[in-house]
């Protein structure tokens, strides 16, 4: 992905939902997009399968095996699309057919992209149930008969009926239970290992970032600000604003202090009234008089990297 924008229209003519995001994923690879809500995560995934809604005018190049996903026509996006790189969202009620049974929703990815056979179609349904922990008979029922993390299994199965590169997980917990969410990603763990699936995960689960993903890119108000490994983002964070949402969290489990949480100051400027210079400089106790001058660019190295004037170091 190279300079992705996203622009929206409202009353004073366009703006930038994401303002220049640029990545690679290799084969294999899994990257996290962590943030706030309104940082430009989910703008972000939805954006590489042009599911965003018509009035989003989206600029820059998403390579994929060569070909810029941005500019093929809609016929051939469509053959791109579950074949080639496949999308699981945040809310699997919303995204499944309320009034055609599991079984069939799956069957049709697998008769219109990989052409197989009616017979052929349902017997690969039922492996590719078994494949995400659900029971054969799965396939008969409709998405209401099941709970909320049978249909999360069921997109997911959806989601690799035609064996794609590459997974788009946008918030893929977010409406689950904590022991669904920590089964859910159980199972994407076993898939990447398995299937050696390219993994792009949109998320403001920290802990699942770190099991999931080989890299995390913090977002915040549409711009990475800090790129790095799960271990040293989240163990020696070097923006202001990734420590602080870091502070945020609550502690996991049988490790809780007592201690109140700590929340950033402030929140986020609104798209369309962004203040100049470093976006975060408003909510930001490190901020000099140079953080008004002009935005800090992503620098660093290809493994770590961040942007910002005054970085935190030596942690």
């Amino acid at each position: 992905m190279d300079e992705l924008q996203v622009h929206f229209p409202n009353g004073n003519g366009a703006f930038a939902a994401v303002d220049g995001i640029s990545f690679e994923l290799a084969a294999g690879d899994s990257l996290a997009l962590i943030g706030e809500s309104g940082s430009g995560k989910s703008t972000t995934a939805l954006s590489l399968l042009r599911l965003l809604p018509r009035n989003a005018h989206v600029s820059g190049r998403v390579e994929l095996f060569g070909e810029d996903l941005l500019a093929l026509p809609e016929k051939s996006l469509t053959r791109v699309r579950g074949s080639r790189i496949a999308m699981v969202f945040h809310d699997p009620f919303a995204a499944l057919n309320p009034v055609m049974r599991i079984g069939k929703q799956i069957a049709e990815v697998l008769r219109v992209h990989a052409r197989l056979a009616r017979s052929a179609a349902v017997a690969s349904t039922i492996d590719l149930l078994r494949s995400v922990g659900l029971a054969a008979e799965v396939a008969g029922r409709y998405a209401h008969q099941l709970s909320g993390g049978m249909r999360q299994r069921a997109l997911i199965a959806m989601a690799l009926a035609c064996a794609p590169s590459i997974i788009v997980a946008d918030e893929p917990t977010s409406s689950l239970d904590a022991v669904t969410q920590r089964q859910i990603g159980a199972l994407f763990q076993q898939l990447r290992s398995e299937r050696k699936i390219t993994l792009l995960l949109a998320t403001h689960d920290v802990d699942l970032a770190g099991e999931l993903c080989d890299r995390v890119a913090v977002l915040y108000a549409g711009r990475i600000v800090e790129y790095g490994s799960p271990a040293d983002i989240f163990s020696a964070p070097r923006h202001p604003y990734t420590a602080g949402l870091l502070r945020s969290l609550p502690p996991r489990v049988g490790e809780g202090t007592g201690a109140r949480l700590s929340p950033v100051a402030g929140s986020s400027p609104t798209p369309w009234a962004r203040p100049g210079g470093c976006r975060f400089r408003d909510r930001c106790q490190r901020a000099m008089p140079d953080c008004a001058v002009a935005e800090p660019e992503l620098s660093g190295s290809t493994s770590s990297a961040v942007a910002c004037f005054h970085p935190i170091e030596g942690q």
